[in-house]
């Protein structure tokens, strides 16, 4: 299994990045293939609405580190995100390369029921991290974005969400959290997994 993970936060030991961390650390210790990008370490521009992925290419024409991302997410059964949650959204670094996987969709995407270049099936894994303990406030992210993932195929969707965690370091002291991701890792690993399941 191999598994791609993406850090939206700035900073490389922030909550929403240990959590993702158990995760990864925990599909590794079951045989997972992991490879993680902080991408604030990146250097990539957001899509440039230029269409050639529909009209001339069958990629993103932008060369920039995040070309490998792309293809590496393209490559993958699991695609983990994890972000801090930052007015009302995910970080910058994150909605720029999640719009970048516009090239993923093939130009007849709106009619075709095959609309992705990849085959379907992928996991999803959505680390969202929040100051504000309301858990109603900012449930509507982790939505927006399983609704994209279903039309690329993806087949599962998990989150892991913590409220009201707001320090550095935090998340250390939500060991239910950290468990969570522990416990999605074996199920997503596991050879069962094959049914459609959304954990929330």
């Amino acid at each position: 299994m191999n598994i791609v993970c993406l850090l939206g936060s700035p900073r490389e030991k922030s909550n929403s990045s240990a959590v993702a961390k158990r995760f990864m650390d925990t599909a590794e210790k079951l045989g997972a293939k992991t490879n993680t990008y902080l991408l604030n370490d990146l250097k990539y521009r957001g899509c440039q609405a230029c269409m050639a992925c529909k009209t001339k290419l069958e990629k993103c024409a932008l060369k920039d580190d995040l070309s490998r991302v792309l293809a590496a997410i393209q490559d993958c059964d699991v695609l983990v995100m994890a972000s801090p949650v930052y007015f009302g959204e995910v970080t910058s670094q994150l909605k720029a390369c999640i719009d970048r996987m516009y090239s993923f969709l093939k130009p007849d995407y709106g009619v075709n029921p095959s609309p992705v270049r990849f085959a379907p099936g992928k996991v999803l894994v959505f680390a969202l991290v929040q100051g504000h303990p309301n858990e109603k406030l900012f449930r509507d992210v982790f939505d927006r974005y399983e609704y994209f993932m279903k039309w690329w195929g993806f087949k599962e969707s998990h989150l892991i969400r913590a409220c009201g965690v707001f320090e550095a370091g935090a998340i250390e002291t939500r060991r239910d959290i950290l468990a969570l991701a522990e416990e999605i890792a074996r199920k997503v690993c596991s050879s069962k997994s094959t049914t459609p399941v959304n954990t929330n």
